[in-house]
């Protein structure tokens, strides 16, 4: 891409970026539990019982409910545990995707829903490294502005990624502009916000591989994956952030939550209100309280009303329970999560359980239905890697693993029910005890194995024992044996 170009793509997607960057730090914002609640305090919790100077209303605490973490982690430790399981239908060529996909493979669709539901929408990259291995990393949703071609299959044609760098020379911030699209990446840098500082980014080493020695630098890096090598994973249709489905709730319990809070410091503090004192000073007036247990008065004949009063504060506490306890089943209600209050003392049965998990597993069978698609997108990417064949046409097979509380013998009595009418993969895949049902089936294959391995070795050893009915068995009696055999 042209200079001209670069300026102007940016030009016109940068109200995108900017609405879009906004809706990712409110996310993350509350995602920190730095609720709106605590704006006044730069997102920090603050107990404070003299923070306003109204005589009856001091207290100004401001402590967050940090109910939001707690939904998105839920979800992401609900559907990414355990890693999607993927087949290709060749055992062989499940190991190899196995293997490149690595250990951390399961800690990447954990972080990738949890950036989906901040965001509304995840990134990984993939490329090749210097030793030709195939490597992926997650990219925060903020450097990212995708674009989509306008026909009905809405396919991604052009990545633009926008993040800031230091320069190690001057020890200034500048900008990074990455233009991708199927065939190649195009970098610039902008030093300052003006965007007619923007000038080519010459950080890609060339090399003449059979001479064996660099032929300089530019700004374009060539690549061969017939793709844009980034792979979407949006948390639904609309790409919307989750907190859009509770914040309203989270904030209304924050605000009846230090409401009450607040009553209860202002409480205690007691107003006294004095008609007719007689004395000079208040100050008289607390010593004679605190000594003489007896305060002087002007008594100004029939109908006086001289005397103290109090002022203090009423809490409605009942009133207020009940709004923060339906508030609160609210946030999980719409927010599609499980309060773990449920579980208190719970002896419930694996159909109770299953109710309890119903608007989760709804969540969570939309987010998996989306990332469905971008992991066969990145399997797809690895098996051309790779140079397996028909590596866009072969069918993917993902089995996702939900971690959950659930009734485990429950669970085994309704496998061994249908064990004699059903295949072994399909009880290997349903059994509650096995993570890894590949590796299930491939432990039996080698129990079989070795139980057939034993058998055979007792077969030889009662076979042996028969020439020796009295047991007279050494190493002598061996060759004489063999000997006797063989004149026969």
């Amino acid at each position: 891409m042209e200079l001209k170009q670069m300026q102007e793509l940016i030009k016109n997607t940068s109200t995108q970026r900017a609405n879009f960057f906004n809706s990712y730090e409110s996310a993350l914002k509350y995602y920190r539990n730095e609720t709106d609640i605590t704006s006044r305090n730069d997102g920090k919790a603050k107990l404070n019982k003299d923070g306003k100077d109204d005589p009856l209303r001091h207290a100004d605490n401001r402590v967050p409910l940090n109910f939001y973490q707690l939904l998105v982690d839920q979800e992401a430790g609900y559907v990414a545990t355990v890693p999607p399981q993927i087949d290709v239908g060749n055992e062989k060529y499940n190991e190899v995707i196995s293997e490149v996909l690595g250990d951390d493979f399961a800690l990447t669709v954990n972080n990738l829903v949890i950036d989906a539901s901040n965001a509304g929408v995840a990134w990984l990259h993939y490329w090749i490294d210097k030793d030709n291995n195939f490597r992926y990393a997650i990219i925060p949703p903020n450097q990212i502005t995708p674009i989509y071609s306008t026909t009905l299959d809405n396919k991604l044609s052009d990545v633009l990624r926008s993040y800031k760098q230091l320069d190690p020379d001057t020890g200034k911030l500048f900008t990074v502009h990455e233009y991708w699209n199927d065939k190649e990446a195009t970098f610039f840098k902008q030093p300052t916000s003006n965007l007619d500082s923007l000038e080519p980014y010459n950080n890609i080493t060339s090399y003449d591989m059979s001479a064996g020695y660099e032929t300089g630098v530019s700004n374009v890096l060539k690549h061969n994956f017939g793709r844009v090598p980034f792979i979407a994973f949006p948390k639904n249709k609309l790409k919307l952030s989750e907190l859009k489905k509770c914040k309203g709730l989270i904030d209304a319990y924050d605000d009846i939550y230090n409401g009450f809070l607040n009553d209860i410091d202002d409480i205690q503090q007691v107003i006294l209100v004095l008609k007719n004192y007689g004395g000079t000073s208040l100050d008289k007036f607390m010593h004679d309280l605190k000594e003489n247990k007896a305060v002087k008065f002007n008594n100004a004949g029939s109908g006086d009303q001289s005397g103290i009063d109090t002022l203090q504060i009423d809490i409605p506490v009942e009133a207020r329970n009940s709004v923060l306890q339906t508030t609160k089943e609210n946030i999980f209600l719409y927010g599609q999560g499980i309060d773990p209050a449920n579980f208190k003392n719970s002896n419930a049965s694996g159909v109770a359980i299953k109710m309890l998990y119903s608007h989760l597993e709804l969540k969570a069978g939309i987010t998996e239905s989306n990332f469905r698609r971008s992991i066969s997108q990145l399997v797809r990417a690895i098996m051309n890697h790779l140079g397996i064949r028909d590596a866009d046409s072969l069918k993917i097979s993902q089995i996702w693993t939900r971690t959950q509380v659930q009734d485990d013998l429950a669970k085994a009595q309704e496998v061994a029910t249908v064990a004699n009418y059903s295949s072994k993969e399909a009880i290997a895949k349903a059994n509650p005890i096995v993570d890894d049902w590949q590796q299930e089936l491939k432990h039996q294959k080698d129990d079989i194995q070795n139980s057939d391995g034993f058998r055979a070795s007792q077969s030889f050893n009662n076979s042996e024992d028969e020439d020796y009915p009295n047991g007279d068995k050494n190493d002598s009696d061996k060759p004489e044996k063999t000997n006797k055999k063989s004149s026969d």
